[in-house]
């Protein structure tokens, strides 16, 4: 009967110490995602654009649209970026012209599908000088535009290019001057 405890006592005391050692036996916890540093300098992610239109004559509309985007992916195939407006406006067709000054701000995307065509989205608010023809009451309202569309650049030489751009206003306030109709936008513009 002796050796039979004996036996149980080294079988129970040896699965106590496997045990113990399976415990005591632990794994290191998973290592955190590394996160590799962009390796371009900042000068090399920044983009400057924008746009400035000059018009003149019975119908004045001069503006300047400063804009800066960064490119998120290495390859610069995707970026993102703020811009901001200011337009003065004068129609003098009118016995008493009208005249406003309008400013705003955009946050935006741009996806170049292939170097010269892109997808474009940009969220825009503008401020607008409400003016009613048939009374004197004037006030300020801003605006919320959605500009969804896509467009093509072409390099003409050095940092110079034409782009052409149609989108759509997909919000559709009511005081918007997009209406249901795209938006086209031709420019030429100089790189920095």
């Amino acid at each position: 009967m002796r050796p039979l405890l004996l036996l149980l006592a080294c079988i129970m005391l040896g699965s106590g110490i496997s045990k113990a050692q399976d415990y005591a036996i632990t794994t290191p916890p998973p290592k955190a995602p590394s996160t590799k540093k962009d390796p371009r300098p900042m000068k090399d992610r920044l983009w400057y654009g924008g746009g400035v239109s000059l018009m003149f004559g019975t119908v004045t509309n001069l503006g300047v649209a400063p804009m800066v985007g960064y490119k998120i992916d290495q390859k610069g195939k995707w970026s993102a970026g703020v811009g901001l407006n200011y337009y003065y406006f004068k129609d003098s067709r009118y016995v008493l012209p009208y005249e406003s000054s309008n400013y705003g701000w955009s946050l935006f995307q741009r996806y170049r599908v292939i170097p010269q065509a892109f997808l474009h989205a940009s969220y825009n608010s503008q401020n607008y000088e409400i003016f009613n023809p048939f009374s004197d009451n004037r006030g300020r309202e801003w605006v919320p535009f959605l500009l969804l569309g896509g467009g093509y650049a072409q390099q003409l030489g050095g940092n110079s290019f034409m782009l052409i751009q149609i989108a759509w206003d997909v919000i559709q306030d009511v005081r918007s001057p997009y209406g249901a109709q795209p938006f086209f936008s031709v420019g030429a513009g100089v790189g920095f």
